[in-house]
């Protein structure tokens, strides 16, 4: 009973930022993101029939606390879930996972990770694939890892069930319907984030009078944001999700305390963007809960925005274009 899955993170293009149930992990509005590859997350799982505590071991380190239970709670649902089919209920897990790019600074980690455990766990505990279950399982352990579990752009549509069965990551195109997109990753840090990004939204969600403007205009612009993928309008998507990213940070802003993911570098890229477009080339950002800008941009001009974020504090470039689906080996 043993299964290896991998999976890519994802950038939000319009942002999850706050949950109305905090157990179920359902957003108060839906989200659109698109995936990237080549980044990764590699999860294998074991079961073994004998009982005890699960084993989990992250990036070489044995987890604990939080991060363990978090990860327990979701073999813990593919236990309920083997017996409801009626299949022999999985015993003591023993699970691996490692990541080929920083945990913890806003690049999607958790995403890829619990995508990637979400696949394998169900795999090796002899249940069919299902895209759909999959998504929703993967939610439980962290939010965004829903819109991981397919390639290309997939919306995590809100969903208004108490039970969060409507509340999935759905692929609106696959990873090939773009070809010439590219997304550059700013490495400006690759510290952890002080704040985690779900005490963050908590924060956010109780405490910035600017929220329910937030969860009321990102759920407009996921309509408008699918027919501009659609005819791969680069202009108008780079604009829709800077101007997204923006009113995310500034809700996060008007939190108390306020909350603040950027470093001198992350604005450095952010007007720099501005600058060259006024120089003909195509380039936008987005900026998840982290310091490390994401730039949209062409293949034609990749290169030329590649040195850009080089010579604004990026410490390293990491050039992406939209992933695929999860992988089961």
């Amino acid at each position: 009973m043993k299964a290896t899955a991998r999976a890519h993170p994802n950038i939000a293009l319009v942002k999850y930022w706050g949950k109305r149930d905090e157990r179920l992990i359902l957003p108060h509005q839906s989200s659109l993101s698109v995936t990237l590859g080549p980044l990764s997350v590699t999860t294998t799982v074991e079961f073994h029939a004998q009982r005890g505590d699960d084993v989990v071991q992250i990036n070489g380190t044995l987890a604990r606390d939080g991060e363990r239970a978090r990860v327990v709670s979701v073999l813990k649902l593919v236990r309920r879930e083997a017996r409801a089919a009626g299949r022999r209920a999985p015993g003591l897990a023993h699970v691996t996972s490692a990541g080929d790019f920083p945990a913890a600074a806003g690049l999607a980690s958790s995403a890829a990770a619990f995508a990637a455990l979400a696949v394998a766990a169900r795999v090796a505990a002899g249940l069919p694939r299902d895209v759909r279950a999959e998504s929703v399982l993967a939610r439980q352990g962290s939010g965004s890892a829903c819109r991981s579990v397919q390639g290309g752009f997939v919306r995590w549509n809100r969903g208004a069930r108490a039970d969060g069965r409507d509340s999935y990551g759905e692929q609106l195109f696959d990873a090939g319907h773009w070809p010439d997109l590219r997304l550059l990753v700013g490495m400006v840090s690759r510290e952890e984030k002080e704040v985690k990004s779900r005490d963050g939204m908590r924060n956010t969600v109780a405490t910035s009078p600017y929220y329910p403007a937030w969860a009321k205009d990102a759920e407009v612009e996921v309509k408008r944001l699918v027919p501009l993928i659609r005819r791969r309008d680069l202009e108008a998507v780079g604009e829709l999700s800077e101007r997204n990213a923006w009113r995310m940070h500034a809700t996060a802003f008007a939190a108390r305390p306020p909350l603040c993911y950027l470093k001198p570098e992350t604005l450095s890229v952010m007007q720099a963007c501005g600058r060259l477009r006024k120089q003909g080339v195509g380039v936008w950002f987005t900026l998840d809960a982290g310091p490390n800008p994401v730039l949209l941009t062409s293949a034609r001009d990749e290169a030329r925005v590649a040195a850009v974020l080089e010579g604004h504090g990026a410490a390293s470039v990491v050039r992406c274009s939209p992933g695929g689906d999860v992988v089961v080996s």
